[in-house]
C-alpha cells in the first residue's frame, strides 16, 4: 500500500511537472528608426530590453533573465509567429496645389499606389491626417487642412475601401515638415499624411 501511495504521488509530480506553464518569452524586434524598448516586470523584478532581438524570458518563480539574440536564432525559433505577424504599416505623404484639396500631378499618383495597397489589406485601417503651410490664420488653415484629410478619405472610399476603418484628421499649420515663419508658403508643409495598416 505504501509503494503504491509512493508511485502515485510520484505519478502526480510528474504530471504536475508536466503541467508547469512554460517561461514567457519577450522580443523585441527591430523596427524602422530603432527597435524601441520594454520593460518586463513581475513581482520579482523587472528586466528592460532596448535592443532589437534581446529577449527577457520570465520563469514561473518571476525571475527575469535577458539575453541578446540575433536575427538568425530569432527567425529559426519563431519561424511560424513571424511568418503570420501582419505587415508592417506603410506611410504615404500626398501633396496640395496652394490653398485648397487639389492634390499635386505626383500626389495622384502616390494616391493610385496607396489604393493598390489598400485593397491588398482589406481588412486594414487607414488614419489620414491633413496639414498646411503657415499662410493664413490658424483657424482657416485647420479647416483646411480636415478638408485636406476629408477629401483623400473620400477617395479611398471611393475606391471601395470600408469607411469605418478611415479615420480623417486635421493638424493645421502645427506640425510642419519643414519649419517656416508665419505666412511662408512652403509648398512640402501643404500635405496629407496617410498610413496604411
Amino acid at each position: 500500500m505504501k509503494a503504491t501511495a509512493l508511485l502515485l504521488t510520484g505519478l502526480a509530480a510528474l504530471v504536475c511537472a508536466g503541467c508547469a506553464a512554460p517561461p514567457t518569452q519577450v522580443i523585441l524586434l527591430p523596427q524602422p528608426g530603432g527597435a524601441g524598448a520594454v520593460e518586463v516586470s513581475t513581482a520579482a523584478g523587472s528586466q528592460r530590453i532596448d535592443r532589437g532581438y534581446a529577449e527577457a524570458t520570465v520563469q514561473a518563480s518571476g525571475a527575469i533573465t535577458a539575453q541578446q539574440l540575433d536575427a538568425a536564432q530569432v527567425n529559426t525559433r519563431y519561424a511560424p509567429l513571424l511568418a503570420v505577424q501582419p505587415a508592417p504599416a506603410q506611410d504615404f505623404t500626398l501633396y496640395f496645389d496652394t490653398g485648397g484639396v487639389v492634390l499635386t500631378p505626383q500626389s495622384e499618383a502616390a494616391l493610385k499606389t496607396l489604393l493598390a495597397l489598400a485593397r491588398e489589406r482589406p481588412g486594414g485601417e487607414i488614419a489620414v491626417i491633413g496639414h498646411t503651410d503657415r499662410v493664413g490664420s490658424v483657424q482657416s488653415n485647420d479647416a483646411l487642412s480636415l478638408q485636406r484629410a476629408r477629401a483623400v478619405r473620400e477617395s479611398i472610399i471611393a475606391d471601395g475601401f470600408d469607411p469605418n476603418r478611415i479615420t480623417a484628421a486635421g493638424r493645421g499649420e502645427r506640425d510642419p515638415a519643414v519649419p517656416t515663419d508665419d505666412e511662408v508658403a512652403e509648398p512640402r508643409n501643404r500635405r496629407t499624411e496617410v498610413i496604411v495598416r
